[in-house]
C-alpha cells in the first residue's frame, strides 16, 4: 500500500504540473532584475519589427494571404474567460487579433497595456459576425454593444507560436 501511495503523489505531482502553462522567466540582456516571461516557444525580442511596420504589412495583403514574422506592440484586449486570445495595438485604429498555435498555452487575462513580442504567422481574413460577437463576449463588452455587430469584417489575425511579455 505504501508503494502505491507513493506512486500516486508522484503521478499527481505529474500530471499537476502538465497542465499548468507554459511560461519561463528570461533575464534581460542589460542585467536588469526585470524578468520578462515567455508563453510557448521560448523567443527573444531581437530582430523584431514595430507595431506600425506591422500594420503597413498587413494593408498590403489580401484576404486569405499569410506570412511568418515577428513584431513587438502594445497589449489591448485579453480573453477573461482563460487567457486564449489577446488584441496587439497595430495603430490608432487597428489591431491584431493573436491567437495560439494549437490551444498550447495561454497568457495572463491581467496583460492590457503591456508590451509583448510575438512571433508566428500573419494573416488576414473575414471574420463572421458570429466570431465577432463571440470574441466581444470573451471580451466583457455589454449586450448592447454586442448587438451592434452587424457585418462581417476585414481582420487582420496572428497566430502565435511564441510570445513575450515585457516587464
Amino acid at each position: 500500500m505504501k508503494r502505491f501511495n507513493i506512486l500516486a503523489a508522484i503521478l499527481m505531482l505529474y500530471i499537476g504540473g502538465y497542465g499548468q502553462n507554459i511560461q519561463k522567466g528570461i533575464e534581460n540582456s542589460d542585467g536588469s532584475n526585470k524578468r520578462d516571461l515567455t508563453f510557448g516557444n521560448a523567443i527573444v525580442a531581437n530582430d523584431a519589427i514595430s507595431n506600425r511596420d506591422m500594420y503597413a504589412k498587413y494593408q498590403a495583403m489580401a484576404v486569405m494571404d499569410s506570412f511568418k514574422v515577428k513584431f513587438k506592440a502594445t497589449v489591448t484586449d485579453v480573453c477573461q474567460a482563460k487567457g486564449c486570445w489577446m488584441k496587439l495595438k497595430l495603430n490608432d485604429d487597428s489591431v491584431a487579433m493573436v491567437r495560439f498555435k494549437d490551444y498550447g498555452f495561454f497568457v495572463p487575462n491581467d496583460i492590457a497595456g503591456k508590451k509583448v513580442v510575438v512571433s508566428g504567422t500573419a494573416f488576414v481574413e473575414e471574420m463572421s459576425v458570429a466570431d465577432q460577437k463571440h470574441f466581444a463576449r470573451d471580451g466583457g463588452k455589454s449586450e448592447i454593444e454586442i448587438e451592434k455587430i452587424t457585418e462581417p469584417k476585414k481582420t487582420y489575425g496572428f497566430e502565435a507560436v511564441g510570445v513575450l511579455l515585457k516587464d
